[in-house]
Formats: structure tokens, C-alpha cells, sequence
């Protein structure tokens, strides 16, 4: 009866060791990957000439994934601006990488904007690289803003500043020239096409802050450091015995 019941106790014994053996049943759940989440919308570009920039790139939401300089690259109706920035207009002007380290609002300017600039100004511009990269920069400037937030007055590129006013479809730069369409997404930038080239000599007064307001689009006006002069330290010079004046007897 011993010899028995010590059988069935290593028989159990022997089934639970090959129970705790075997690996138990989990029930998993992956984590979602980045490539599982839904891709984010690509907002419609606003502007009354959206409808023909669509017509002309129908695969305009492609352009999200390129960076700038490629999208702009991509766009028909900019290409004279794009020559511009590229090394196409003047091969010492390429500011491409450096548009292509964004984030930027660029506005660029329709080949027709171009074609009614005045032949000597034209002209200039081919040959002249360091009025053209003014030119160009005054074109852009660091942000990442769609149709309804890009109002304000910021500081470009080129030093000076612009001033976007108006939202959604209706936006001018500088008062005078339009958005035809805007809002176009870039990898690193948001475009927005203008009828007119954006000249820096028009540029608007720079905002000065104030200790009373205080606003996003203001530039802060760099203030050379004080220099701090230290006054001369005094010296006591010993004052100068009298004329006359007895000396003491030696002791």
C-alpha cells in the first residue's frame, strides 16, 4: 500500500513538473505602430486659384512628404521663382539647403508676377547675386502656419519685415500683393502663391515693443550692451606740509 500510494504521489509529482514546463498560454496584444496610425488629413489649400493649382498638380498632396525646395520644384506656375532660389536665375544664388532647414512660411511669386517686373529690374536681378538674395529671402520666414494663423507682421529672411493680413482664402502681403493660393503643405514649410514679387524697399516699419503690449508677431529690437565705465578710484595723496612749518624735535 506504501509502494502504491508512492507511485501516485511521483506520478502527480512528475505531471506537475511537466506542467510548469510548458509555456502558459498568454494572450498578446501588439502595440500599435507608428506605420498602423491613421494617416494625418492633408488640409485643402485656400486661395480663389486653389481650383486651377489642383487641376495642374492633381497629385498635390504628395507634396506634403517632399521638402520644400522639392515642392516648390514640383509647382508649374512658380517655376521663374524657382529658378530664383535654385541657382537657376544667377548660379551664385542657392538657397535651397537652407530653406530645406525649416520650418518656413515661403511665398512665391507666379511667373506672370515676374514677367511684369521692369526689364532693368530684371535684369539686375541676373546679375546681380547680392540684390537677388535679398530679394529671394525677403520671401520666407521661420514658421510653420496655415491659412487662418500666418497673419501678422514677422521679421523674413532677409532682416526686414512682412505683413500678412486677412484668413482662410483671403490673405495680402504688404497690402498689395494677393494670395492666390495658399496653405500648400510641405514636408518642412507651408507655400503660398502671390501675385505679385514682394520687394524689401516696401517693407512696413518694424515694430518696436512696448513695456504696455506685447504681441507674437513682434520683433525684439536688439539693444547694444551698455558699456559700464568704472569710475576712477580716488588716491589720497599726503597733503603737503606748510611753508614754514616747524619740524618736531627728534626724541
Amino acid at each position: 500500500m506504501k509502494t502504491r500510494t508512492s507511485k501516485t504521489i511521483g506520478v502527480a509529482a512528475s505531471a506537475a513538473a511537466i506542467a510548469l514546463s510548458v509555456p502558459l498560454a498568454v494572450t498578446a496584444y501588439a502595440q500599435p505602430s507608428d506605420s498602423d496610425a491613421p494617416a494625418a488629413e492633408i488640409p485643402d489649400p485656400q486661395g480663389p486659384e486653389c481650383g486651377a493649382f489642383k487641376e495642374a498638380l492633381p497629385n498635390w498632396k504628395g507634396l506634403a512628404d517632399l521638402p520644400v525646395s522639392a515642392a516648390l520644384a514640383s509647382i508649374p506656375e512658380i517655376s521663374t521663382f524657382n529658378s530664383a532660389i535654385s541657382g537657376g536665375m544667377n548660379p551664385a544664388v542657392n538657397i535651397t539647403s537652407v530653406l530645406d532647414n525649416g520650418p518656413y512660411v515661403v511665398f512665391a511669386p507666379t511667373n506672370e508676377a515676374f514677367a511684369e517686373l521692369p526689364p532693368e529690374q530684371a535684369a539686375y536681378l541676373r546679375t546681380d547675386a547680392a540684390g537677388l538674395t535679398n530679394l529671394v529671402y525677403y520671401h520666407a520666414f521661420l514658421g510653420l502656419l496655415g491659412p487662418d494663423d500666418v497673419k501678422g507682421q514677422r521679421p523674413t529672411q532677409e532682416g526686414t519685415e512682412v505683413e500678412v493680413t486677412g484668413k482662410g482664402g483671403d490673405i495680402q502681403v504688404n497690402a498689395t500683393a494677393k494670395v492666390t493660393c495658399g496653405g500648400i503643405q510641405a514636408q518642412n514649410a507651408r507655400i503660398y502663391i502671390v501675385d505679385q514679387v514682394l520687394d524689401p524697399a516696401e517693407a512696413p516699419a518694424p515694430i518696436t515693443p512696448t513695456s504696455t503690449s506685447a504681441t507674437t508677431s513682434v520683433t525684439p529690437t536688439t539693444t547694444a550692451p551698455a558699456t559700464t565705465t568704472a569710475a576712477p578710484t580716488a588716491t589720497t595723496e599726503p597733503a603737503p606740509a606748510e611753508a614754514g612749518a616747524a619740524e618736531a624735535p627728534a626724541g
